[in-house]
């Protein structure tokens, strides 16, 4: 009876983590799939698609150490003297803690500012946190590489 009960307790434990293990890709892929969204929309300054994506009390901190709130975040998308046309990331790493998740990776941007190019390697931490059935930003931050 013992050998019986430990069996079925070691196929629980395996299915679960299997279960885990799919659950985890899911996310994973979800999370990975709006980063790259993010940087998408940003290119083609779309305020309405971001809005979506980030909470009412988001948090931005920028490379130089600017730190915006949502609607200054999202005004800047209506500013003409930032043209982003090169958003990627790379090297994404995703760790999720229950309902929340940390994406950290590097990213590359060029552009025009006030007409001149720009171009930009660093990285990037941006935390996630699952609302309402579905993934939001609550706080980016990004910095420079030297």
């Amino acid at each position: 009876m013992r050998r019986i009960v430990g069996m079925i307790l070691y196929c629980a434990a395996t299915l679960a983590m299997a279960q885990s293990s799919a659950d985890f890709s899911s996310k994973k892929a979800n999370l990975e799939a709006l980063e790259r969204m993010w940087n998408e929309v940003q290119v083609r300054k779309d305020a309405s698609a971001i809005s979506g994506m980030i909470s009412d009390r988001f948090i931005d901190t920028e490379f130089d150490g600017e730190v915006r709130d949502r609607g200054r975040f999202l005004a800047d998308f209506k500013n003409p003297k930032f043209n982003p046309t090169m958003m990627d990331i790379g090297n994404v790493e995703v760790f999720l803690y229950g309902t929340t998740a940390v994406v950290v990776g590097n990213y590359h941007i060029k552009g025009l500012f006030k007409g001149k190019p720009y171009e930009h390697f660093g990285r990037f931490t941006d935390t996630w946190v699952f609302l309402s059935d579905k993934w939001v930003c609550v706080a980016s931050h990004s910095s420079l590489k030297k």
